[in-house]
């Protein structure tokens, strides 16, 4: 699969993967959290409302891809302030990868790298003002996760072969004791892989709905202090919390790419680790 599939998939998973449970979806931007741009045109009502999880994962996918275009098509041998922050940041995202994967780093970097700042971006749009970070919902996170145990199936299976890939979840058993463990390897396997997605998922929505939450919570008591001190503005108790939510929105976008890289990982022929 080439790189361009694989950047198309992390971009569409988020957006596309939603709409078929949107309809069964809670209602998003609860009043704990801030008030974004589209709440407040809607008044925090109507079809489109219903929608801001997607709206605002599709407005970053869109902010990603414009500044991938731009570079692309106007990069130098000595390159500007942008062609260097994001050539630094595909440096930095490969030298982490390479740590990790060795020699097959370059093959996964379109996605994994895609991934992790897709997540990153969507993270940080909570403590943007009148942004809303669509990691908050269930439903991007849990597509995220999706595609990445799908993307992790197909490398199995295109790289182990049918009978390897099979191989792998019984145990890889090669003696007389490996073959009798099978019928309790096998079950613990497949339970494990299907196990993988739903940890990605919940991690990340927990997370990062807590520092939402926890950010609109000192939002509210520094507008309290209005009436109690008689202040002419509220009193920014939220600022430590936004620094917070810097660092945990990069350290959660590491993470799920981290995992995603090891379940990759995991898959791949032991041989070809060295």
């Amino acid at each position: 699969m080439s790189a361009f599939v694989h950047q198309i998939m992390t971009l569409a998973a988020p957006t596309v993967l939603p709409l078929l449970s949107v309809a069964s979806s809670t209602e998003e931007g609860g009043s704990s959290e801030l008030p974004s741009l589209v709440g407040m045109l809607t008044h925090h009502e109507g079809p489109i409302y219903h929608w801001v999880n997607i709206i605002y994962a599709l407005a970053v996918s869109v902010i990603l891809c414009v500044v991938a275009v731009r570079v692309y098509a106007k990069r130098q041998m000595i390159p500007g302030p942008l062609q260097n922050v994001v050539e630094m940041a595909v440096e930095g995202m490969y030298n982490f990868l390479h740590s990790i994967l060795g020699h097959e780093a370059r093959r996964f970097v379109p996605f994994l790298g895609t991934l992790f700042f897709y997540i990153l971006f969507m993270n940080l749009m909570g403590i943007v003002p009148l942004g809303h970070s669509p990691s908050t919902n269930i439903n991007i996170t849990a597509s995220l996760a999706i595609m990445v145990f799908l993307y992790v199936q197909y490398i199995g299976v295109t790289r182990l072969g049918i009978v390897g890939y099979f191989d792998h979840l019984i145990g890889q058993p090669r003696d007389v004791i490996g073959w009798v463990i099978v019928p309790l390897i096998f079950p613990i396997h497949v339970i494990g892989e299907f196990a993988k997605p739903f940890s990605l998922a919940l991690r990340l929505f927990g997370n990062i709905t807590g520092e939402d939450i926890l950010v609109a919570a000192f939002v509210g008591l520094g507008v309290m202090a209005l009436g109690f001190i008689g202040s002419p503005v509220g009193l920014p108790f939220n600022v430590p919390f936004i620094l917070l939510g810097l660092l945990l929105s990069t350290i959660q976008a590491l993470v799920f790419t981290l995992l995603s890289t090891i379940y990759i990982l995991m898959m791949l022929p032991h041989e070809e680790h060295h």
